[in-house]
């Protein structure tokens, strides 16, 4: 069942599961997205106990987009990405205590921290990293979706040691033109010199989720929230 919700400051779409609820997975989209652009892939995952939620991101004014308002998680001042400012810190920062907030709602609905999975797409797989990483209660897993990471160079005196060995999946397109794929490697590889035990899965194709990609997320979720 496909509703909305409504936590601290944040919409939501969320498909409810369709047996007993055991655990959540918190999916957030990409730049210029929404909460709808992921509600068809629970079904196509068949793992019936899980609770997803998917929220919108604020609108905002985006640079690159010559300020165009889009809903973003984070202003993104530049295209150079080795210019290390090139995503605005402030709005990192605001949007990371959105998700911390969804992070509440699901514990204070009865959900362990232990049975939610962080996720996200592109920028929303960027600041999932981001806020799993630093979360003070440990989560059963964080997902990066053509992703990579932000603020690299804080990470170390942030990242929360609760969740310093929490499982992570990253999975990213070879052919990939809005984030290249030698991003979400260097992501890959900082986790696992930190100590996560780290999955990587790359696939032909751009920046976009296949079924294969699907089905490797659907293994990997069904490991971090098994059915009880």
């Amino acid at each position: 069942m496909t509703g909305d919700s409504t936590p601290p400051n944040l919409e939501c779409v969320v498909v409810e599961p369709t047996s007993t609820h055991t655990g959540t997975v918190i999916w957030l989209h990409g730049l210029g997205a929404s909460g709808h652009d992921f509600e068809d892939i629970p079904p196509l995952l068949g793992l019936d106990h899980i609770r997803y939620v998917f929220p919108h991101a604020p609108v905002m004014p985006v640079t690159i987009n010559n300020g165009m308002r889009m809903p973003a998680w984070y202003d993104i001042v530049d295209l150079d990405w080795n210019n290390e400012e090139r995503e605005d810190e402030a709005s990192i920062r605001s949007s990371a205590e959105l998700v911390v907030s969804l992070l509440e709602d699901e514990h204070a609905r009865g959900v362990a921290y232990e049975r939610t999975v962080l996720a996200g797409f592109s920028q929303g797989g960027a600041l999932a990293l981001h806020v799993g990483t630093r979360f003070p209660e440990r989560l059963a897993g964080i997902m990066a979706l053509s992703a990579y990471q932000l603020l690299p160079t804080a990470h170390e005196a942030e990242a929360h040691s609760n969740n310093g060995d929490t499982a992570l999946l990253f999975c990213h397109g070879r052919l990939d033109p809005m984030v290249p794929i030698e991003r979400g490697r260097s992501a890959h590889e900082a986790m696992a010199a930190a100590g996560h035990p780290t999955e990587w899965a790359e696939y032909m194709m751009e920046h976009q989720v296949i079924m294969p990609e699907v089905e490797r997320i659907g293994t990997w979720l069904a490991a971090r929230l098994p059915g009880e």
